[in-house]
C-alpha cells in the first residue's frame, strides 16, 4: 500500500471506520488518519506500523497488488 488512497480503499473494503482499523491494527487513530491523508500517506510511517496495518488487512482478506505499474486493492472472502 503505497498511497493514502489505497489505505482508505482497503479500510472501506473491510467495512471499517478509521477507529476500528486503529483498534484492529494496534495503531492510534491519529496514525491511521495521517496514513489516509494524501499529505503524509503510509510511506512516511515506520516499517513496524506498516506491518501492523498489513496484518490487520490480511486478517480481513484485504490485499494490495502491483502489476504492470498499476496498484490494486482486493478483497477475498
Amino acid at each position: 500500500m503505497k498511497t493514502a488512497g489505497m489505505v482508505k480503499a482497503g479500510r472501506e473494503l473491510a467495512g471499517w471506520s478509521q477507529a476500528e482499523l486503529a483498534q484492529r491494527s494496534g495503531l492510534s487513530l491519529p496514525t491511521i488518519q495521517r496514513m489516509e491523508n494524501p499529505q503524509y500517506g503510509p510511506l512516511r510511517s515506520s516499517g513496524a506500523n506498516l506491518e501492523k496495518l498489513r496484518l490487520a488487512f490480511q486478517e480481513a482478506g484485504v490485499t494490495f497488488l502491483s502489476e504492470d505499474g498499476r496498484e490494486c486493492v482486493c478483497l477475498s472472502r
